[in-house]
């Protein structure tokens, strides 16, 4: 019986022995085959560490492929602080070294952690600061290697490409709305020490840092350089709050050129203030645009065949009375009997005000949408604005008269370049955009193709053709003669906006700008120019901001290889299937000389003599094909 009970104890033992067994070997067999890479992990987290390696930038280039955003190596200081032995003569000579405190410098020194960086002081080091700390040769202490954003042409195309704070993170601009693709991944080099920190003789792992995403700007550096040039000259001549240029392709939305001043180097950008270095006044100033916003009340008359440009007539007698206002002419005692060709090419603020009252408050403001005022244009940049337009339910007869000619609403530069150029493309709305592509940054081939957006056709090709003669003529005999360049076709439209303060107009103090396109027959390229109040200068946008704008397109004739073009405006226009031919000059001529040169025309004769001393209508007018004019002879 008892040696029954000593077998069965026996067997139990045996049995929970082997059962304890069992649950052994599936234990480590789960952990060493289910749970190997956590347990790994942990284990490598403990005695494994990590020296970084920042890895570079995606480079950024214009559309030629010339760099504007480029890296350069610098080295950065990290501590070890468990392998650092002499800890109190290692903060006294880093202190030193970095002219730093030498009780900072102990805080990173004593931290209690597996690596310390050193920042900001230790951060992007030069060569002889670097190579002091390296002749140390303090166990601890390392330099690792460190990318540091570099723009080779300092402050050019500022705004637009933005800057990167001291962890390499973009800030603005270009920068910071493409930081998801020009971010690289950092690299490291891989070390073991023991329990206490110690480094173990075990061979290094290197983890090679992977380069971010290059990207193509649609910017032209040689356009972009004409145009800082040009700015730096306008600060330098008129002393201006501010100045700003833009040039774009009308036919893609393509931004070819974009500065504004003042600007920053953003190499250094901490030595600027936050406003300059974060307002990208082409895309964020909000103003009063004055008479280049002309061009949409042109544009929309012209599309509702509300006005003849030739044939419909105003008279300018030197002011308007709209309501209670009186909303006067530039010129003392006006222009007088214009066709509104002519109100185009003088610039008539009453004269807009009548194109602008035909359209009616509807219809303008229908317009106005729909050329994208009061709403951003959805460039790829950060930071823009979407102006502001009166409520059309607030818009009075004063209000309408006002913002015929620009006064009263708010847009920003991009806005007006977006709009003017579905106004003088055959009327296709593009959204503006600045980056072109994605490459990859081993071997720069394309992993993205950016395209032009085209949102809507706001005006016929028609109206648009007869808005793109009419500016052409603006620049050949109106207000915009300054940007005349001879053998080349240009067109534009100045402007001269009151600017607001305190919800009064200025006195003295205004907004001149000019916009430009060339060839006006088939337009490449347009430029916008506006300057902020001018100093020692009559401010009017024809003689301050057109000669700007005509140098840049000077500039580009060669860069875009802009063929000459003599014959200049057509001396024949069809418009809405009517020819109309530009009267010639026969003052001065013989009856029968008027009668060759006026072969074709109804004549009609007064006086009496041989000579013809007036003619009407006047010479260089247009008129209907087959009209009558009248000679006076003596």
């Amino acid at each position: 019986m008892f040696q029954n009970d000593i077998h069965t104890r026996i067997r139990y033992v045996f049995l929970i022995t082997l059962v304890l067994f069992i649950f052994i070997i599936v234990r480590v067999f789960y952990i060493q085959v289910f749970k190997y890479d956590k347990l790994n992990s942990l284990a490598e987290s403990l005695w494994s560490r990590n020296l970084p390696i920042t890895a570079d930038r995606g480079i950024i280039t214009d559309r030629n492929g010339e760099v504007l955003a480029d890296n350069i190596t610098t080295t950065s200081l990290v501590l070890i602080p468990n392998q650092i032995e002499n800890k109190d003569q290692v903060a006294e000579d880093l202190a030193e070294i970095l002219n730093v405190n030498k009780d900072d410098m102990a805080k990173h020194v004593n931290k209690k952690t597996s690596i310390e960086r050193v920042h900001p002081e230790g951060r992007q080091l030069d060569y002889e600061t670097a190579e002091k700390i390296n002749n140390l040769n303090y166990d601890g202490v390392y330099l690792v290697k460190e990318s540091k954003r570099y723009y080779p042409y300092g402050s050019l195309l500022s705004h637009v490409l933005g800057y990167v704070g001291i962890d390499n993170q973009g800030l603005s601009g270009i920068e910071l709305e493409y930081d998801d693709y020009l971010t690289g991944s950092d690299g490291a080099i891989k070390y073991f020490s023991d329990g206490k920190g110690h480094r173990v003789n075990v061979n290094e792992v290197y983890e090679q840092p992977q380069s971010g995403i290059n990207i193509q700007l649609t910017i032209d550096l040689r356009i972009q350089q004409s145009i800082e040039k040009e700015l730096d000259n306008v600060v330098s001549k008129y002393d201006p709050e501010h100045a700003l240029i833009i040039a774009m392709n009308p036919k893609s939305g393509e931004i070819l050129g974009m500065s504004s001043r003042p600007n920053f180097n953003p190499n250094n950008y901490e030595e600027y203030d936050t406003e300059t270095i974060n307002r990208n006044l082409p895309i964020w100033m909000t103003y009063e645009p004055g008479s280049t916003f002309k061009i949409i009340t042109l544009a929309s008359s012209i599309e509702e065949e509300t006005i003849n440009l030739f044939e419909d007539q105003y008279t300018d007698t030197g002011s308007i009375s709209v309501e209670n206002a009186r909303i006067k002419c530039w010129k003392a005692g006006g222009h007088g009997t214009q066709t509104f060709l002519e109100v185009v090419e003088n610039s008539c603020n009453p004269g807009f005000v009548v194109m602008g009252q035909k359209l009616g408050t509807q219809k303008l403001y229908s317009y106005i949408h729909k050329f994208g005022f009061g709403k951003k244009t959805g460039i790829d940049l950060n930071g823009e604005s979407s102006g502001i337009l009166f409520k059309e339910e607030n818009v009075g007869p004063v209000e309408l008269a006002t913002t015929s000619f620009g006064q009263g609403i708010s847009v920003t530069p991009i806005q007006q370049v977006k709009a003017v150029s579905a106004a003088i493309n055959g009327g296709y709305l593009y959204t503006p955009y600045i980056v072109g592509s994605l490459l990859e940054p081993e071997t720069n081939t394309v992993i993205k193709q950016f395209s032009s957006n085209q949102e809507a056709q706001v005006i016929s090709e028609d109206t648009s053709a007869l808005v793109r003669y009419a500016l052409e003529s603006v620049v050949a005999n109106g207000s915009g003669r300054n940007a005349y360049i001879e053998n080349y076709r240009v067109g534009g439209k100045t402007g001269t906006a009151q600017k607001v303060q305190d919800g009064k107009y200025m006195t003295g103090n205004y907004i001149v700008s000019f916009m430009g396109f060339m060839p006006a027959n088939d337009p490449e390229i347009v430029v916008y120019v506006a300057i902020d109040n001018p100093k020692g200068i009559t401010q009017y946008g024809g003689t301050v901001s057109a000669p700007i704008a005509k140098n840049v397109l000077l500039d580009c004739i060669d860069i875009l290889n802009i063929e000459e073009d003599s014959e200049g405006l057509p001396k024949e226009y069809n418009y809405y299937d009517t020819k109309y031919i530009t009267l010639p000059d026969v003052v001065g001529k013989t009856i029968k000389e008027a009668n060759s040169i006026l072969k074709g025309f109804k004549i009609e004769y007064t006086g009496s003599g041989d000579k013809v001393l007036y003619q009407s209508p006047t010479p260089n007018k247009f008129v209907k094909e087959g009209s009558t004019v009248k000679l006076l002879l003596g």
